[in-house]
C-alpha cells in the first residue's frame, strides 16, 4: 500500500516539475513576450516582432477594441525605421503620439506605418476615439 502512494507521489511531483518547466521555457508569463527568436535585435521587439530595416514590420492585432496579448512594445533605435501593422476588428484612428502620426483602420482592416525613428523616448500608439493604448514605442539612442 505504501509503495503505491509513494509512486503515485512520486509522479504527481514528476508532473508538476514538467509543467513548471513547460509554462518557464515556453514564456507563459504576463509580460506579453511572443518573442521567438531568442531575444530582441537591433531595431526589433521581442514584443510584436519587429526587426530591422529590411525585416518584417511588427504586427498589432486588436481584437474587440483591445491589444491581442495586451500592450504590444516595439523597440527600435534612433535612425532605425519604425514599421509596423494595425490589423483591427473595429474602426478607429491609430495615432502614434510623439511623432504625430494619424491614420484611419476601417472594421475588419489593417493599416501599415513605416517612418525612421528620428525622436528618442516612450511614445504611447493608441486607438485615438476608444482611447485605448496597443502599443509602446521605444526609440533609444543610437
Amino acid at each position: 500500500m505504501r509503495s503505491n502512494r509513494s509512486r503515485i507521489a512520486l509522479a504527481v511531483g514528476a508532473l508538476a516539475v514538467i509543467v513548471i518547466l513547460f509554462v518557464v521555457l515556453s514564456g507563459g508569463s504576463n509580460n506579453n513576450d511572443k518573442s521567438r527568436n531568442g531575444g530582441p535585435a537591433r531595431g526589433s521587439t521581442a514584443q510584436a516582432g519587429s526587426s530591422a530595416s529590411g525585416g518584417a514590420p511588427a504586427v498589432i492585432n486588436v481584437i474587440d477594441g483591445k491589444p491581442a496579448g495586451g500592450i504590444q512594445k516595439l523597440n527600435y533605435t534612433k535612425g532605425d525605421q519604425v514599421r509596423f501593422t494595425v490589423n483591427s476588428d473595429i474602426g478607429d484612428e491609430i495615432h502614434v503620439h510623439g511623432y504625430d502620426l494619424h491614420k484611419d483602420v476601417k472594421g475588419g482592416g489593417s493599416v501599415s506605418f513605416s517612418f525612421p525613428a528620428k525622436i528618442e523616448g516612450v511614445f504611447v500608439i493608441e486607438l485615438e476615439a476608444k482611447g485605448e493604448q496597443i502599443a509602446e514605442l521605444r526609440v533609444r539612442p543610437s
